[in-house]
């Protein structure tokens, strides 16, 4: 563990004083509760992860690191531990583990609705499956899905890093490292320690099967065909590829779903606002920020629309039908 520490507090050396982080201390602590995961697959070969201990002999993973597992150790420095079961919520791709005598402390459970856009998190976890280490970065977007808020930042990690932990400057617990969009510097992303709670809640014991490859028919939400993924993640690649009509259609689409969202409201001023259509794009704008009048990237793009007009703001109609 002697590198891995030395990786931990030199990576929390790197953030800038005023960053709302982890202090190297608690850094090195939260590291003796993030584990490596191995589960020896049945069509062969070893899939590799990371999981964080959240109760006594209890571990959270990514499922999708389990799912063909024959076996599952738990590993930290030379010591390993069998799971002896594990209970399985593949659509949210978390799996809960039972690790009979773990010798690792349950991290702190924090919240996704404390969470601000531009806040400080670290993540912790065995990128490309060695050694631990720390990504520093910032949450991008907080996406309302299944009852909780999934994560978007911009903490770079690979899949040996899923199932890590995603930590705030207290030290909490508040994501579970799972997956990424190829492309861009600002897409990954964490599931919400609401579900992770969840979980925990409504633990049974015949939820609990012994350690043996899932159902490999059934998929998390992020890996179902792109037509049935939920609609952030849908607009999350139209912006990558910047697809900015089809985005703008998805948009309209979600606010009449749901005009009390402010996300569709920020992703349709942004599709109009490529698509040259600033004064609407300006209206978009506005009602995102009567929703969340604290995200600050609504507001800068806002802003920036502003300084390049020399018309006052049209009055925003917040209709979904009126746009």
């Amino acid at each position: 563990m002697k590198s891995a520490l030395c990786l931990l507090l030199a990576a929390a050396a790197a953030w800038p004083a005023a960053a709302s982080v982890p202090d190297p201390a608690r850094l090195v602590s939260l590291a003796g509760s993030v584990l490596r995961i191995e589960a020896p697959r049945e069509r062969g070969g070893l899939a590799v992860g990371s999981g964080v201990a959240v109760g006594p002999d209890l571990v959270i993973t990514n499922c999708h690191v389990t799912r063909e597992a024959l076996d599952i150790q738990v590993v930290r420095g030379g010591v390993r531990w069998s799971a002896s079961a594990q209970a399985a919520d593949v659509d949210r791709d978390l799996c809960l583990l039972e690790v009979p005598g773990l010798q690792a402390s349950p991290v702190p459970l924090g919240h996704t609705g404390a969470l601000a856009i531009g806040q400080h998190v670290a993540a912790l976890g065995y990128t490309g499956g060695v050694g631990l280490q720390n990504s520093p970065g910032e949450v991008v977007e907080l996406h309302r899905f299944d009852g909780g808020r999934v994560i978007q930042s911009t903490n770079w990690f690979t899949s040996g890093a899923s199932g890590g932990g995603l930590f705030d400057g207290n030290g909490a617990l508040v994501g579970i490292l799972t997956f990424r969009l190829r492309g861009g510097a600002a897409h990954y992303f964490a599931a919400p320690v609401e579900w992770v709670r969840q979980l925990l809640d409504e633990r049974r014991r015949d939820q609990f099967r012994r350690v043996m490859p899932l159902d490999t028919r059934r998929v998390p939400y992020w890996q179902a065909p792109a037509s049935t993924q939920p609609r952030f993640l849908r607009a999350q690649v139209m912006q990558r590829d910047q697809r900015w009509g089809e985005l703008a259609l998805l948009s309209y689409d979600w606010l009449r779903a749901d005009a009390e969202d402010a996300e569709p409201w920020h992703l349709l001023g942004t599709a109009l606002e490529r698509l040259e259509r600033p004064t609407e794009a300006r209206m978009a704008l506005e009602c995102s920020l009567r929703l969340a009048p604290a995200h600050a990237t609504v507001r800068a793009q806002l802003e920036a629309l502003r300084a390049r007009s020399d018309q006052p703001d049209p009055p925003a109609d917040c209709r979904p039908d009126h746009h």
